[in-house]
């Protein structure tokens, strides 16, 4: 189990925004604010943004059902994230494989998943 992953963002309150609407249907929240970096905690870890250099990275939220997966979709563009794959089945993964994904203010791939069927 991870506890916590840290990325670098080049702008922490508009990646505080994006974040705090984009995994809200997830069950995250701002836990932990400090001068250098934001803590979102949910059931499973935690998502640390720094203000830092972004590097290329791939990062995947579970959700319970697929109905999570569409409301993150929902709530990250509206919060200023750009489409990289609506909500639907990704067979080639495996079949009840449901994602959507995003990118967010610096360009990393954002994911919901669920690997329930309906």
């Amino acid at each position: 189990m991870i506890d916590h992953l840290s990325i670098g963002v080049t702008d922490l309150a508009k990646s505080k925004a994006f974040y705090e609407e984009a995994l809200k249907p997830l069950g995250y929240q701002v836990k932990v604010e400090m001068e250098h970096g934001v803590c979102f905690g949910g059931d499973s870890g935690a998502l640390w943004i720094v203000k830092n250099e972004p590097s290329k990275f791939h990062l995947a939220f579970g959700a319970q059902d697929r109905a999570l997966v569409d409301q993150f979709y929902q709530a990250a563009i509206k919060a200023g994230g750009t489409d990289n794959g609506a909500p639907g089945v990704r067979p080639h993964y495996h079949e009840n494989y449901y994602g959507a994904f995003v990118y967010d203010p610096d360009g990393y791939n954002i994911e919901a998943v669920c690997h329930k069927a309906d």
